[in-house]
């Protein structure tokens, strides 16, 4: 089978590999359409996502959908022939007490696609995987593979939502209407929320931003109107954090959903005092796969976010493309199409 593994920082390589063993609670699945994320471009830019730092070659991705084609002895509830997509994180040990709830924070976490491990996690980027039969997840009747791709990044989004609490009949900004910024305002409108605001600096993230929900649409620097008591940073840039915290209500939250630089930036923290603001992080997710799929299954607008899908043999054209966020939303790579 072929696989696309990165050798190095700027290095992607089609290799040959034997299809993988399937353990006994096993599920082999013939990978349809994988998603390239912002971590993947990472790595792939510059050898490390975050703290993770690439230290041998290993398989990007994360964010697919395929059909299952072999089961382990012992696995009883995947069926062959099943549409589905893949929960990527799996954990080792006891989830501490003090994380009840919270598996997302685990730990010992391992992620299909990250180098956060040694040896390296490979991940969704090759013709078939094998997973662990508990980290399937069957798409709805009706649900294309090809929307399904999304389920991943979408329950990022709607986990981050609710670290902001009930949203429904809230008004919401969110400030950054990339790939994770318009799922967010998918995740929002599923939640409720009656008015959401978005802030974006290119005119066709701000288009596409109103064919997948949001109400009105502003560039960097104009001025808004109206109270925000929930801000979304869905962005990763300091900038529009330090905006959030000037813009969003007095009392409000701000949840930070976009991955931040590691570096050190300059904000105006002081304002989380004098506005009495709660600043929260969301990592990754728990269990919003299955709310993920229910709700792609209902909005057919998100297929508006899947600007550009590209064959295995052009993954180098596929990653400059998704690194280019004013021509591309979600990029994604076809295997076998279905």
């Amino acid at each position: 089978m072929r696989v696309l593994e990165l050798q190095a920082a700027g290095d992607l390589r089609l290799s040959h590999r034997d299809s993988p063993a399937v353990p006994a609670d096993g599920v082999l699945i013939r990978v349809a359409w994988a998603g390239i994320c912002g971590s993947d471009t990472s790595y792939w830019k510059s050898g490390r996502s975050g703290s993770a730092v690439q230290t041998h070659p290993f398989v990007l991705g994360h964010e697919l959908s395929g059909t299952v084609i072999a089961v382990g002895d012992a696995v009883t509830s995947v069926r062959l022939g099943t549409a589905v997509t893949v929960h990527p994180a799996s954990t080792t040990g006891p989830l501490p007490t003090r994380l009840a709830d919270r598996p997302n924070l685990h730990p010992q976490l391992s992620y299909l696609g990250s180098a956060a491990v040694s040896p390296h996690r490979d991940g969704a980027f090759a013709e078939e995987i094998v997973v662990h039969e508990s980290q399937v997840r069957a798409i709805p009747a009706g649900l294309s593979k090809r929307r399904a791709a999304l389920a991943e990044p979408l329950a990022v989004a709607l986990h981050a939502v609710s670290r902001a609490g009930d949203v429904a009949g809230q008004s919401v900004l969110v400030s950054g209407c990339g790939p994770v910024g318009a799922l967010t305002i998918i995740a929002l409108r599923a939640g409720g929320a009656t008015e959401i605001t978005a802030i974006d600096p290119a005119p066709s993230a701000r288009e596409r931003a109103l064919r997948v929900g949001a109400d009105r649409v502003f560039d960097v620097g104009e001025d808004l109107p109206g109270e925000y008591p929930i801000g979304m940073e869905a962005s990763g840039a300091g900038a529009s954090l330090a905006h959030l915290l000037r813009t969003v209500a007095v009392g409000g939250i701000i949840v930070q959903v976009g991955n931040l630089p590691l570096d050190p930036i300059s904000m105006p923290l002081g304002l989380l005092v004098s506005r009495e603001l709660e600043l929260r992080g969301s990592y990754r997710f728990n269990d919003e796969m299955d709310r993920a799929l229910a709700v792609l299954a209902e909005t057919p607008a998100a297929d508006e976010l899947i600007t550009h899908t590209f064959p295995l043999d052009q993954a180098t054209e596929a990653f400059a493309t998704a690194s280019t966020g004013e021509s591309s939303c979600k990029v994604l790579l076809e295997f076998d199409g279905s």
